[in-house]
């Protein structure tokens, strides 16, 4: 499983996030151990309360524990992966919930300890966290048999798609995936030995070189989004430049975009827009799909709780109706038979408890099941749109070197399907 954790204050922002039922399709609070509150927020505000008795801020330590996306992981599982963490940092006895997201036919969990020893009233130090969780996540992957991310393994493969939170944010506002962009800037320098290639190569895929503020090389894309080819390449500054050069041989970041503005007219970025907008509306009856299975999953999951409280409520009234009253009940405790009969209702409830569990994982696993089905449609769409963008792109720069050869002797157009593949003048090619 890949682990993250941290340190955090916020037990009300903390209770509401995980508890949030809009961004996932099913959230259930597994388990709640060792506060009074068996709610997650009263247990998080408790913990929040016992802190204000020490100098301790962030009181929580929160985890969230998620496997490969087409694993299914028994409950056992991660109550396992808890309980490691739990004796690798001393938190075996300290107050706990679990809440499990199920989101895009996947269940992850989300793990929070009070940080604050109520006997002692000191914080437990957790020296390292995070490059430890990182060695149990690697145990972890190998304890089931998962294949290895590279960026878990120790023979030095590490992933060039590795990507950081600036890059993915930069990466939404462009509606691209930060892999796809970070795959396009390395298959460009692995194609390229100097700068003139380098630009071809990445002109190709729809990024235009050019010198930035701090003569560094950077790219610019069709809307002018500026990326550090360094960053993106996951190279250091000087490896750049001692393949491509002093980068005051390129156009500066504005000069670039003037070019831009002046090559893509409104007609291009229709196509673009086009594109977006094909997408979102094959989009839209999965969305409604992904809603309405969602409602009936949360329906079956609120139906089968609601018969398994009735039967339980009937088996425990069973149950207490074998414990006699008045003289009979006197007699029973007398004889010992109240004990055995308390033993055997013990016993019945904890078979019953089991049954009630195991119905609810099948459940949950149907429902993944179904709910994967539909993912691997949605995500092949996402695939197609990256695979028009790319088309997009490269028919663009195709435009821009003939209108670079005779800005008046091409013009793209559309074709009755609305796909940016038909020009006036003489054919380009792909």
């Amino acid at each position: 499983m890949i682990i993250v954790a941290s340190q955090r204050a916020g037990a009300y922002a903390l209770a509401d996030h995980l508890l949030n039922d809009r961004d996932n399709d099913h959230v259930e609070l597994h388990d709640v151990r060792g506060f009074v509150a068996d709610d997650l927020r009263g247990a998080l505000t408790e913990a929040y309360a016992i802190s204000k008795g020490t100098q301790c801020k962030q009181y929580l330590f929160s985890v969230s524990l998620s496997p490969p996306q087409e694993a299914y992981v028994e409950i056992e599982a991660f109550e396992n992966a808890a309980k490691r963490i739990e004796e690798k940092f001393g938190l075996t006895d300290q107050p706990r919930a679990i809440v499990f997201h199920e989101k895009e036919g996947r269940r992850h969990a989300h793990v929070v300890w009070s940080r604050i020893d109520a006997d002692s009233m000191t914080a437990i130090n957790l020296p390292h966290f995070k490059t430890k969780l990182k060695d149990l996540s690697r145990e972890l992957y190998l304890d089931h048999d998962w294949d290895l991310p590279n960026g878990l393994r120790h023979d030095g493969g590490q992933s060039p798609l590795n990507f950081t939170m600036a890059e993915w944010q930069q990466a939404k506002r462009t509606k691209l995936d930060p892999r796809e962009i970070k795959q396009s800037f390395r298959q460009a320098w692995d194609q390229s030995d100097g700068v003139k290639g380098f630009q071809a190569a990445l002109a190709d895929k729809g990024y235009f070189l050019a010198k930035g503020d701090r003569r560094g090389y950077v790219a610019l894309n069709i809307d002018s989004e500026v990326f550090s080819v360094p960053r993106w390449l996951g190279m250091k500054t000087k490896e750049v430049k001692d393949r491509l050069g002093d980068p005051d041989q390129l156009r500066s970041v504005e000069e670039t975009k003037a070019l831009l503005t002046q090559k893509i007219t409104d007609r291009l970025k229709d196509f673009v827009s086009d594109v977006d907008t094909r997408h979102d509306a094959a989009m839209q009856p999965l969305t409604r799909d992904q809603l309405t299975m969602r409602q009936a999953h949360r329906k079956e999951r609120t139906i089968l709780k609601a018969k398994q409280a009735d039967r339980w409520h009937a088996e425990d009234s069973a149950r207490h109706a074998r414990l006699r009253k008045g003289v009979g009940g006197l007699w029973d405790r007398m004889t010992g038979r109240t004990k055995s009969v308390i033993a055997k209702n013990e016993r019945e409830a904890w078979s019953a408890h089991k049954r009630d569990q195991k119905q609810r994982e099948e459940l949950i696993i149907e429902q993944l099941r179904e709910r994967q089905g539909l993912q691997r449609s949605i995500a092949a769409l996402r695939t197609k749109h990256i695979r028009d963008r790319r088309i997009l792109a490269r028919e663009i720069n195709q435009t821009l070197k003939a209108q670079a050869r005779d800005p008046h002797s091409y013009e793209m157009t559309r074709d009755h399907d609305h796909h940016p593949t038909r020009y006036q003048g003489p054919s380009l090619g792909l």
